[in-house]
């Protein structure tokens, strides 16, 4: 299936990196203010501020904007580059390579290499051995007055790039081939548990099966003899004989399908089983709830919504009605369902009229076993299931408090080019 494909993707958790950013630009804060203000050193005191000020600026822009609680291998890329070359010109600034903190320049791309793909990893390890090379030959001077009687012999000072970069090298190697190894015991232990529970599953359903049809046989039969003697006594009233045909046929049609279990328990869900528009996935989706709903949904689709059909995906199915149920779950009387697709973007909005997120875990939306004051709340593992599946499937989802609404509301949006080639 597409979702197992892509979850194979390489990711890095943001949480965990946003935290392992802050440590960094503290230190460096700290380092920076310690030695002009407490040592009394001289150096460009004020462009190092800024530049410290460019990785503060990248957090915050990971914590408010960037919405996905994952790093795709490419957005990591892009903020681990800025993390090497912001740390490259504070060296700059400060000696180069005979500055002890030069060591930290091969933090980012030794982090990455555990998570991230080869073509990923290569490029983040070129560019910090050029970096290393670069302040071998080009920087400012240490601090004053450490410059003025700090000095080593040639073979020394050439010494150290050359560690640095064998070290570089020596630890991403090693962290990669460990990663790479982790992952495909890990991926082997997932199928073995996942094989093992299909077979105890269908153990469990075939004896089941095999039960309800023996315990549901006898009233179902005493039902269908009972419609037929009242459609045979209310003959002459035409409306209650239509009400016991469809009584009489649901019978018959939960006997077929109590032996049809029964005889083949492996039987797959049709639920969906064919292509469909997007249009008329909720629509499916939401009449299914609807059987066992007495809630209001409010479905509004756009006059031109995209009439393309979609790949049959388990996970799109899965993801929205997650999504749909937890509004089904948390509403007071209404969902709100709003479709809009053109020839770029596909995007659903989903509303409910309840309390919506609680404002202790609204930052943290999309990761499992959140706790929170509201004792109504989950563990919120129904939003970080439909939230990951549909992320992984190329969606974009953004959860929030309605700003029209009391309750929750949550935006799905697709790029019409990776949502149709599924």
């Amino acid at each position: 299936m597409k979702f197992f494909e892509t979850s194979k993707y390489y990711t890095l958790k943001k949480s965990t990196y946003i935290t392992l950013r802050w440590i960094g630009i503290i230190g460096q804060l700290v380092s920076i203010n310690l030695v002009y203000f407490y040592f009394g050193f001289d150096f460009d005191f004020i462009y190092s501020i800024l530049i410290v000020c460019i990785g503060i600026i990248s957090n915050l822009y990971l914590i408010f904007i960037y919405q996905k609680t994952q790093l795709s291998d490419r957005s990591a890329l892009l903020f681990l580059l800025i993390d090497i070359f912001q740390l490259g010109f504070l060296i700059y600034l400060t000696g180069g390579v005979v500055n002890p903190f030069v060591i930290f320049l091969i933090i980012p791309s030794v982090f990455a290499s555990s998570n991230l793909g080869l073509r990923t990893n290569l490029l983040l390890v070129s560019t910090t051995t050029i970096v290393i090379i670069f302040l071998t030959f080009f920087s400012k001077e240490l601090p004053k007055p450490l410059s003025d009687h700090f000095h080593v012999d040639q073979y020394y000072y050439y010494s150290i790039p050359v560690a640095l970069i064998i070290a570089l090298i020596f630890l991403n190697y090693f962290a990669i081939i460990f990663g790479s190894e982790s992952r495909l015991r890990k991926e082997a232990l997932n199928k073995m548990e996942e094989v093992m529970a299909k077979e105890h599953e269908m153990l469990s359903l075939g004896g089941q099966a095999a039960a309800a049809a023996h315990s549901l046989g006898t009233p179902l039969s005493t039902i269908k003899i009972i419609s037929q003697e009242l459609k045979y006594q209310l003959k002459d009233q035409k409306e209650v004989i239509q009400d016991i045909e469809l009584l009489s046929s649901q019978v018959e049609r939960c006997n077929q399908i109590l032996k049809r279990l029964s005889l083949n328990p492996n039987e797959e869900d049709d639920f969906i089983d064919e292509d469909l528009t997007m249009k008329d996935y909720l629509k499916e989706i939401v009449s299914n709830f609807k059987e066992t709903s007495n809630k209001n949904f409010v479905l509004n689709f756009d006059q031109d919504s995209n009439p393309k059909k979609i790949t049959k995906s388990i996970e799109i199915v899965y993801g929205l009605r997650n999504f749909i149920g937890n509004a089904n779950k948390y509403c007071s009387k209404n969902i709100f369902i709003n479709l809009k697709s053109d020839n770029e973007i596909t995007e659903i909005t989903i509303e409910d009229d309840g309390d919506g997120y609680p404002s202790d875990i609204l930052s943290k939306i999309g990761e499992p076993y959140l706790k929170s004051s509201d004792k109504k709340s989950g563990l919120g593992l129904g939003l970080f299931i439909g939230k990951t599946l549909l992320e992984k499937n190329f969606a974009t989802v953004n959860c929030w408090n309605s700003q029209t609404r009391s309750g929750a509301e949550v935006t799905i949006r697709w790029k019409n080019k990776d949502l149709f080639n599924l």
